[in-house]
């Protein structure tokens, strides 16, 4: 499980962006709901928007290992900043794998130069874990697409200039579902308000409504029908993505609750010499590192071809691992862990949508479930 001397330095390096550039935006980006852009250019610079793009196309190419240990780093600046990342990366990704030579040649330098930003259009009003019920229809019209239909819940939906789009050729049937390449300034893409969530709030969370939108039948990424089973083969890599956000979040709770507790005076010392407080510490740190660890397995699972099991495992375990360690940071924190002033009541808020988006953990024990069983 340990890291390459390369992976490590890329491990340091991240890690001192994330306290150096993305930190310091956290609280004003999250109180203002606005993605730091500056921060998005810094990531661009270290080659990081194109985490996920083969080097022939300026990309960094980086293994299932190696973007964890990025994905990781970034969180622990803001998960707004990673969840932007991933899904970024989710959308170079499928045209990596998907997409023809004219379309790589097309998107994939600019995307790894961190323009247009890339967003992954599979979540419908009524169709969000089962996505063989969406019914956003392409319906092919000689050598055109016509799409109609709603998406949502699609991050990085308003600064997005190309989205990854599933939709049915033929909307009553569900194995017609198909991956599609949709450019942001097509006509009839009509892209809703941002959402006004609990957190990652500086993360721009909106719809997509697609109003007899055309696109050339050669933007199409995959065959007519194949769309699901591609969706689920990227969305493995994209779940030890979170699962390993969740654990860099889970450390930066960890990091302030060790901090402040050392700095916190009570009883005629500092807190952590009581020892209720150094079970929380003990605890958090235990099921931290574990988390790592089931990711990192996860990641070279998925690395050597597989990792479904073990993704679902990381992604489960991690983001419970976030929501239990910012739990406890607050509460070390006491009355300063409740203020917005601080910094872990904005980590307690963003936790909660690791268990929710990308799979919840109902749905990740399902399909741990379903591979024990088969």
């Amino acid at each position: 499980m340990e890291l390459s001397d390369e992976q490590t330095a890329v491990r340091n390096a991240v890690r001192e962006f994330a306290r150096e550039e993305i930190r310091p935006t956290a609280l004003e980006a999250d109180d203002e709901q606005e993605f730091p852009e500056e921060v998005w250019d810094g990531l661009a610079e270290m080659d990081l928007t194109g985490l996920t793009v083969p080097e022939e196309y300026g990309g960094y190419d980086a293994g299932p290992v190696t973007a964890a240990v990025v994905n990781e780093g970034v969180a622990y600046g803001m998960l707004a900043v990673a969840t932007a990342l991933s899904v970024h990366s989710l959308a170079t990704s499928c045209i990596s794998e998907f997409g023809s030579e004219t379309q790589q040649d097309r998107w994939l330098p600019e995307m790894a130069d961190g323009r247009p930003v890339g967003a992954f259009a599979l979540s419908e009003p009524h169709a969000g874990s089962n996505p063989a019920e969406m019914s956003t229809r392409a319906k092919p019209d000689g050598d055109e697409y016509v799409i109609d239909g709603e998406k949502q819940w699609i991050t990085n939906g308003e600064r997005a200039g190309v989205y990854i789009l599933f939709a049915k050729t033929d909307r009553d049937d569900p194995s017609t579902v198909t991956q599609f390449l949709v450019p942001g300034d097509v006509d009839g893409l009509i892209v809703g308000e941002k959402e006004d969530k609990l957190g990652l709030r500086a993360s721009d969370t909106t719809s997509l409504t697609f109003d007899g939108v055309r696109i050339p039948a050669e933007n199409r990424l995959t065959e007519e029908g194949a769309g699901l089973s591609a969706a689920f083969h990227i969305l493995t890599g994209g779940r030890i993505a979170i699962a390993a956000q969740s654990v860099g979040l889970a450390q930066c709770a960890l990091d302030e609750a060790l901090a402040y507790s050392q700095e916190r005076d009570q009883f005629g010392g500092p807190i952590a010499d009581i020892q209720a407080i150094r079970h929380k510490l003990a605890e958090m740190a235990t099921r931290v590192k574990a988390a790592r660890l089931l990711t990192r397995d996860a990641a070279r699972k998925r690395a050597a071809g597989g990792a479904a099991l073990e993704a679902s495992m990381a992604k489960y375990f991690a983001s419970e691992t976030a929501m239990f360690t910012t739990n406890e940071a607050v509460q070390i924190h006491g009355g300063y862990g409740y203020v917005t002033e601080g910094e872990v009541e904005r980590l307690y808020r963003d936790a909660k949508i690791t268990e929710i988006y990308e799979g919840t953990t109902e749905i990740q024990k399902q399909v741990i479930a379903r591979e024990l069983l088969e």
